[in-house]
């Protein structure tokens, strides 16, 4: 069985950073693509970034462009995403998420993990 289980959220002021981290395990992720999504309240669920297996194709969300970067780290089975520059709109459950195949700028994602608090207060 697939577990993805993110960790870093928290509470921060606008213009502040976060790092949030997403450990996976219970399967081998090679050709995985690696994702995060994210979910206001009152919101659908959006695209943020996502990273191929090997790191060389990565897709950002024209919104974070240029303030979040995405990494991974395939010998601990863990992606990160860097969050700097936070904006009160930025606030959202982030979702870290696993594909088979290549990035992907949609939801589409095989496996999700259960989602970490970040709040940007103003």
């Amino acid at each position: 069985q697939v577990q993805l289980v993110e960790s870093g959220g928290g509470l921060v002021q606008a213009g502040g950073s976060l790092r949030l981290s997403c450990a996976a395990s219970g399967r081998t992720f090679i050709n995985y693509a690696m994702g995060w999504c994210r979910q206001a309240p009152g919101k659908a669920r959006e695209f943020v970034a996502a990273i191929s297996w090997s790191g060389a194709v990565i897709r950002y969300a024209d919104s974070v462009k240029d303030r979040f970067t995405i990494s991974r780290d395939n010998a601990k089975n863990t992606v990160y995403l860097q969050m700097a520059s936070l904006k009160p709109e930025d606030t959202a459950v982030y979702y870290c998420a696993s594909r088979r195949g290549p990035v992907t700028t949609t939801t589409q994602y095989d496996y999700w993990g259960q989602g970490t608090q970040v709040t940007v207060s103003s």
